[in-house]
């Protein structure tokens, strides 16, 4: 029996066993109304609101207090002998390598093409309200983490939810904390198996078989899958060994590097098309509040727009918590402020560099699919856009994808790994044990699909949204007291004041 044939057999009887499932947890996490002659996903509603919330009660933290934030990236309120593993820039680049992808790319081309050039206005807007949960969250994630007696870190709402729970309610608090923890826990394990891994490591090798002559060329048989499925485990295998340091060495090379590279070929085509970016601009604006062809009109390009932004750069999901919790600090609010650059980076730059493309170089496959004439698809729409400038760019795109899938798979790794050990504990065994069977899936990646699998991870990762934000409205006091002792600091640094010890801040919890 040909490898072809077993895998193809597995991929349909696990997607068999599953469908059912998938399709019923798909229908109740992402179950829509419809408004204004459109469906609302009342996930994305709920994301929506907690953005606007936060920004309210925190004052427009991410406007105010932007400047500051890159202040502390760049090392400017480093303290000595802080607890942690990373710097703030690593933690930083650790978290963008886990929304940055394909969903920059081929997310956006499905935004404007179903909502219209409108729907990039409000994937600016969402992302900007997606700073401020993005800021409370991270900032939980560092108060309640755990610093290990080896010097490792966990956090994220496996931790902040029981802790804070407890802390704000007693007893009833920390044991329906306790079982949001595990919840919590299981969400993100699965969607780090399946979404975070297998799914991009199939959409890299998918690309990259694209580009060397298809199924008939040098990487699409069987065997080619393979060795690629085996050289991407074999590299995710090391770094993962290594930890969030060695995860963080990688990221902060990679994240910035493939970032640069699509920018750049952004920049590219803009250039080339700098006399249409005023038209565009405008039209993005206009089509905003006048859209055409859009079903709901105003609020189907709103919806459209949101939902991208949403799935983009998962604020409010409780996952970036995980690697900012690594971060060398002693007060959570510094890092707070750094992780609401996130949203800001994933979607109010590279999503809209994207859209800006799309819309200024308006290739044919962006035209057949507004006019409806086309199934949409949209890293396809993405690469046409770049190759009416750039006839080479599939390949630089397929750089990018990997750059992309690989720093994904690493950082899910390791969100998978925290949600490992709070479930199944940190012994050697135990760690060694996920590690291997992460790396394994890495591999199937490449020979199987199981796209319904991937259907149910994402309903499970969006089932967490419900969960970590009621915790963040129940915990949003402790937040604004952390910022207010954190802007305190500042202030002190400031004016030259000695703040070595910052006898204010609470101890981290130490365990063994």
């Amino acid at each position: 029996m040909s490898l072809d044939s077993v895998t193809q057999s597995v991929d349909e009887a696990v997607s068999d066993f599953f469908e059912p499932i998938a399709k019923w947890l798909g229908e109740v996490v992402f179950y829509a109304v419809p408004v204004g002659g459109t469906d609302l996903p009342l996930i994305v509603a709920w994301l929506v609101v907690a953005g606007l919330v936060f920004t309210g009660w925190f004052g427009f933290v991410q406007l105010r207090k932007f400047r500051l934030a890159v202040d502390v990236v760049r090392g400017k309120y480093d303290e000595k002998g802080s607890a942690g593993e990373v710097n703030h820039f690593q933690a930083l680049t650790a978290a963008v390598s886990g929304t940055v992808g394909l969903g920059n790319i081929a997310g956006v081309a499905v935004a404007v093409s179903i909502g219209g050039p409108g729907a990039t206005f409000w994937m600016i807007l969402c992302g900007l309200l997606g700073m401020a949960t993005k800021f409370v969250e991270v900032t939980l994630g560092v108060k309640y983490r755990e610093v290990h007696a080896d010097g490792t870190v966990s956090g994220g709402p496996m931790h902040y939810l029981p802790k804070g729970l407890a802390d704000r309610f007693g007893k009833n608090g920390k044991t329906l904390g306790k079982v949001l923890a595990v919840l919590a826990s299981f969400m993100i394990l699965f969607f780090g198996l399946f979404g975070g891994n297998l799914f991009q490591v199939n959409q890299s090798y998918a690309q990259l078989v694209s580009v060397t002559g298809g199924e008939d060329g040098l990487m699409g048989s069987s065997t080619g899958a393979l060795f690629f499925g085996i050289l991407i485990a074999a590299l995710v295998g090391i770094v993962l060994l290594g930890g969030i340091r060695s995860i963080a060495n990688v990221t902060s090379k990679l994240v910035p590097a493939m970032a640069g590279i699509y920018i750049v070929a952004c920049l590219v085509v803009i250039l080339v098309h700098v006399t249409e970016v005023p038209a565009a601009f405008g039209e993005i604006i206009e089509r905003a509040f006048n859209p055409q062809g859009v079903a709901g009109g105003v609020l189907g390009a709103l919806i459209i727009g949101f939902k991208r932004a949403a799935f983009s750069n998962e604020a409010g999901l409780g996952s970036a918590p995980i690697a900012h919790s690594a971060v060398k600090t002693k007060h959570p609010a510094s890092e707070g402020l750094v992780a609401l650059l996130e949203p800001f980076i994933d979607t109010v730059v590279i999503c809209t560099m994207t859209a800006l493309t799309i819309v200024i170089a308006n290739p044919a496959s962006y035209r057949e699919a507004r006019a409806g004439n086309q199934d949409i698809a949209g890293v396809t729409i993405t690469s046409d856009a770049f190759e009416t400038v750039l006839p080479w760019f599939p390949y630089i795109l397929t750089v990018a994808v990997m750059l992309f899938a690989i720093s994904t798979v690493l950082t899910w790794g390791y969100y998978g790994l925290k949600a490992w050990t709070h479930l199944f504990g940190r012994s050697k065994a135990s760690e060694l044990t996920y590690k291997v069977v992460y790396t394994l899936f890495a591999i199937t990646g490449s020979l199987l699909t199981l796209q319904t699998l991937i259907d149910m991870a994402d309903a499970v990762l969006f089932m967490l949204a419900v969960i970590n934000i009621i915790g963040l409205y129940l915990l949003a006091p402790v937040v604004k007291r952390e910022l207010n002792s954190f802007l305190e600091f500042v202030r002190a640094r400031n004016a030259g004041e000695t703040t070595d010890g910052d006898e204010d801040q609470e101890p981290v919890k130490t365990t063994v």
